[in-house]
């Protein structure tokens, strides 16, 4: 296997104010971007060749990964004009691919945190002689994922999407958002218009009769489309709870990156990731959050299962539960900000005008 496309042109609207300035594989999750963790993985497990297919905030990517030498890979990145969809990106950068028709090519979402057995998934894929598998997990309430039940020998019979009755509900296991195509396939997505693999190509070909296989791995799994779940799978990741060869430190309680100024009495739990630049006060606070490049946490401050943007700053005695600060924003002393708030961008918030909770 040495060949991957990864999907990272999306909006990431419902992490704003994260993806305002930077797409969302590229918002920092335990001191790195996000996309790094993939990449790594995807090293590890024996990809050499990648292609990204980019769309919002583009030009950001190439500048930072290069040719992808430095993590022993060969990238390559296409741009679309117009947002194709998952289906339409996959064919969008079909000609950069070098597979013959029937390898396979791997294929990522790029908001996924997984320990997926990528290795497994490929043998799976080779040994059924399938035309497409897929990554399939378990989870409590699928209601908010397309479900997709197989049967007995793994192959797939039926694509669901969002069910909500207990009629529908008729399997736990959902898409996870990885998949292996044999190379001939991407080539019958249509071209020049959006075209969605769950919604439009994965049914069409059920339908038609193509063997699709799943591959049930209930190992880590988290979507990060959220900003509650982007703080957790960092923290996860700094815990040791989430797989990935790009952690830059030693796991455990904290991660504090080269270049990061914490007070000796600042307690940091949780899985706390303070990056490059950033500083936190005396006898600040900080559990299970991630404070970016340059933001300064002041003394005395509390920051639990928040992010804390670029260049922000925690006012002295502030306290943020679930919080999300925008980059450059001002947050200043004795305030507090609950229940998944958000606070945009380079705003200012004056001493003590805000008590805010989730209950109110």
């Amino acid at each position: 296997m040495t060949e991957a496309i990864l999907l990272v042109g999306g909006k990431g609207t419902r992490l704003r104010p994260m993806t305002v300035n930077t797409p969302k594989p590229m918002v920092t999750a335990a001191g790195v971007p996000f996309l790094t963790h993939q990449l790594a993985r995807a090293r590890a497990a024996g990809v050499e060749h990648i292609v990204l297919a980019t769309s919002y905030l583009a030009e950001v990517f190439e500048p930072y990964f290069g040719d992808g030498s430095a993590l022993g890979l060969h990238l390559e990145y296409v741009t679309e004009e117009e947002p194709l969809g998952t289906g339409g990106a996959i064919r969008n950068v079909a000609s950069r691919l070098r597979s013959g028709p029937d390898d396979p090519v791997l294929i990522f979402n790029g908001d996924i945190l997984t320990g997926l057995d990528i290795r497994a998934l490929v043998d799976t894929h080779r040994t059924s002689g399938a035309d497409i598998s897929l990554h399939l997990t378990r989870v409590e309430d699928p209601r908010a994922f397309g479900l997709v039940p197989t049967d007995a020998t793994g192959r797939v019979t039926a694509f669901l999407e969002k069910p909500q009755t207990p009629e529908e509900i008729v399997t736990d296991q959902i898409n996870a958002g990885a998949y292996v195509f044999r190379r001939s396939v991407i080539d019958t997505i249509p071209t020049g218009r959006p075209v969605s693999v769950e919604r439009e190509t994965f049914p069409d070909l059920l339908a038609a009769g193509a063997h699709l296989q799943g591959m049930v791995d209930s190992t880590y799994w988290l979507d990060l489309g959220t900003p509650q779940a982007f703080v957790r799978g960092s923290a996860d990741l700094v815990l040791g709870r989430a797989p990935s060869p790009a952690v830059p430190g030693r796991r455990g309680e904290r991660l504090v990156i080269e270049g990061a100024d914490v007070a000796q009495d600042a307690k940091l739990t949780g899985g706390t990731v303070v990056c490059a630049g950033a500083a936190v006060g005396a006898g600040a606070t900080v559990d299970g959050s991630v404070v970016m490049a340059g933001a300064t946490v002041e003394p005395g401050a509390v920051v639990v299962d928040s992010l804390v943007g670029e260049g922000a700053r925690i006012g002295a005695r502030t306290e943020l539960y679930g919080a999300v600060i925008g980059d450059g924003a001002q947050v200043g002393p004795d305030n507090e900000l609950r229940g998944g708030v958000r606070i945009w961008c380079d705003a200012h918030l004056a001493a003590g005008s805000v008590r805010f909770s989730s209950d109110q």
